[in-house]
């Protein structure tokens, strides 16, 4: 593996756990983890916070997603690519035995 590779992993692994925490943030239809966080809530008004949890929870799904594809095209392409005419000399200098056949016995 690369380097890029390996920053680009771990900068996903990085957004999944703050994703994680931002959704837990949010007020769900029941007590959420949010409810521990009143003074937040009171400081910049409920509907407010809630719009700022979501468009970071939409930042980090969307920032995940667009760094998981530049991740697959940075990946090394000559390890998986296939070379067909090597494949084909190789399948045609292979000697199959010849199954036995039946003799015939000699008749008297």
């Amino acid at each position: 593996m690369n380097a890029l590779f390996t920053t680009l992993v771990v900068l996903i692994i990085l957004a999944s756990i703050l994703l994680i925490l931002v959704v837990l943030l949010q007020n769900g239809k029941g007590d959420g983890f949010a409810s521990n966080f009143v003074a937040g809530n009171q400081t910049f008004g409920v509907r407010q916070t809630a719009d700022l949890l979501e468009k970071i929870t939409w930042g980090l799904i969307c920032f995940i997603a667009v760094v998981s594809i530049v991740a697959s095209f940075s990946t090394n392409s000559k390890s998986t690519e296939i070379n067909l005419s090597d494949k084909i000399e190789n399948v045609q200098n292979v000697e199959f035995p010849v199954a036995p056949t039946e003799q015939a016995s000699p008749e008297e």
